[in-house]
């Protein structure tokens, strides 16, 4: 037999670690030093469990780089004594937090798991339980000594998903995520069905290398039929803007008028670089394909491909920040750095 697998929970806020107070109604935050006591069941799993919260637990729309930059420090400060880690956070922003935490922690070769809840844990008919169990499940799984998993994942409703391939889609079932474009990486049924040629293979002889510099200068624009190119033009000339992201239509198409045109050819003489990504759930950019998106691309505009609007923004916070040479920025947004882009 191999040696129990020591977990790390990391609160960081969220419905998870509420409970509620059956004579008042309301919901207080959670004492997790209190978690075995609260969920028996996890001490039939076969791992140590340690846990640590944010000093002030936060509702993930606070969420904000600097709380993403506490979370890896946590997981780096730790990381030689753990072999997984789960992170509870709120459901609103954790596709946000995933596709953060892919690229500051490169060379990883452990577990980081994101899960939450849509019911407090407290609550009869919580999913908190099984979201939780199942998450410090995966978490512990080694083969030949070693983790089974080795990425940044989300696991939610019976499905383990690579964190920057998925997006929230529904604020009331508890089937609150979907990774559209890319499989999901396990499912949680009767067995744990691990898809493996789905996982990420790590460079075992590298060295884990956090990046703790995200520049948050840049702006999400959807178009939309009738979108003012007063609004755009105030968007476009921002102080300081250093990247615009363009949700497009369908394959990544836009409209040809000539002043649209003008503003993004006038932002990208700049130095703004300017990303297409499809402002549809699944699918892919397809600049070219289309008369509606070639001039796009002539304009030397960044192609997302079938990436998320929330990987797109982590990236792009991930490479700025990292002050990568201009001249090779497309070239490398473009290049799948940690499985977000096909």
């Amino acid at each position: 037999m191999g040696k129990r697998s020591d977990i790390l929970l990391i609160y960081t806020g969220g419905t998870i670690g509420m409970i509620k107070d059956y004579k008042t109604g309301a919901l207080r935050a959670f004492d997790f030093d209190k978690l075995l006591k609260r969920i028996p069941e996890l001490s039939h799993l076969d791992c140590n469990i340690k846990t640590v919260s944010f000093s002030e637990p936060i509702d993930s729309s606070n969420m904000n780089p600097d709380c993403w930059v506490q979370i890896a420090e946590i997981i780096e400060d730790n990381y030689d004594a753990f072999d997984g880690f789960v992170v509870l956070h709120g459901s609103d922003t954790m596709s946000y937090t995933g596709a953060a935490l892919s690229f500051m922690l490169e060379n990883l070769t452990k577990p980081v798991i994101l899960t939450g809840s849509q019911l407090p844990i407290g609550d009869l008919r919580t999913d908190a339980k099984e979201n939780l169990i199942t998450s410090i499940q995966i978490a512990a799984l080694q083969e030949k000594g070693r983790p089974r998993v080795a990425e940044v994942c989300l696991y939610f409703e019976y499905k383990l998903y690579r964190a920057n391939r998925t997006t929230k889609i529904n604020a009331e079932h508890f089937e609150a995520f979907a990774s559209l474009n890319y499989p999901s990486l396990a499912e949680s049924g009767v067995h744990l069905k691990i898809n493996e040629e789905c996982l990420l293979k790590p460079n075992r002889g590298k060295k884990l290398r956090v990046h703790k510099q995200l520049d948050n200068r840049i702006a999400v624009v959807k178009l939309f039929p009738g979108i003012s190119e007063n609004v755009l033009e105030g968007t476009f000339n921002s102080p300081g803007l250093k990247a615009v992201i363009l949700e497009t239509y369908g394959a990544g198409n836009a409209p040809t008028e000539t002043w649209f045109c003008n503003l993004v050819e006038k932002a990208i003489k700049k130095g703004i670089f300017v990303v297409n990504v499809t402002q549809c759930s699944g699918g892919s950019v397809l600049m070219g394909k289309y008369e509606t998106s070639t001039y796009l691309q002539k304009l030397g505009v960044i192609n997302g491909k079938d990436m998320t609007t929330e990987a797109a923004i982590a990236k792009l916070m991930y490479l700025l920040g990292g002050g990568i040479d201009k001249k090779m920025f497309k070239t490398v947004f473009e290049t799948p750095l940690r499985g977000e882009i096909h």
